[in-house]
């Protein structure tokens, strides 16, 4: 059982360290790089979390990204820098590339393989779980990240500090 949070661990460091490498890549400010790499770490850890509990992986990116719009929030405000700053970068190590690569291999396997019915419907089966499954991550990745500023307003790390 150690060893399993020892993964899960693992896994969520590489994501604050991939978030931190956006966060690089996007030329974001010296100061805010820790707090990108704790979000990331933090969503990962969830996401992880919530992958080892046999939740869905769209649950599970909801509730990470979730995660990440509000603390977002709270950071920016802290360190009074554009809520984008935190957001994207922390939020990037989720996009769900593993399910888009399996759907374009789908249609490959669905284009070569045009006499064989079987393998039609095994690459039709692969094209649109896949597919689905990564549309549907993209949207609670949005969702998420977005519905705590709706929802809560600018202000609200202001009224939490008052």
């Amino acid at each position: 059982m150690v060893g399993l949070y020892i993964n899960i661990v693992e896994k969520a460091v590489w994501s604050g360290v991939a978030a931190v490498g956006f966060g690089i890549l996007f030329n974001v400010p010296r100061k805010v790089i820790f707090p990108i790499f704790v979000l990331a770490l933090l969503a990962g850890f969830i996401k992880l979390l919530c992958l080892e509990y046999e939740l869905n992986i769209i649950i599970a990116t909801f509730f990470a990204s979730l995660f990440v719009g509000i603390f977002s929030i709270i950071f920016a405000s802290n360190i009074n820098k554009p809520l984008l700053v935190f957001g994207i970068p922390s939020i990037i190590p989720m996009i769900p590339g593993y399910f888009a690569y399996k759907t374009i291999l789908g249609m490959k396997m669905f284009t070569l393989a045009s006499k064989n019915i079987a393998e039609q419907n095994v690459a039709l089966n692969s094209i649109f779980t896949n597919g689905f499954t990564t549309l549907f991550v993209l949207f609670v990745i949005t969702v998420g990240v977005t519905a705590p500023l709706l929802i809560l307003g600018k202000d609200f790390a202001r009224k939490i500090q008052d």
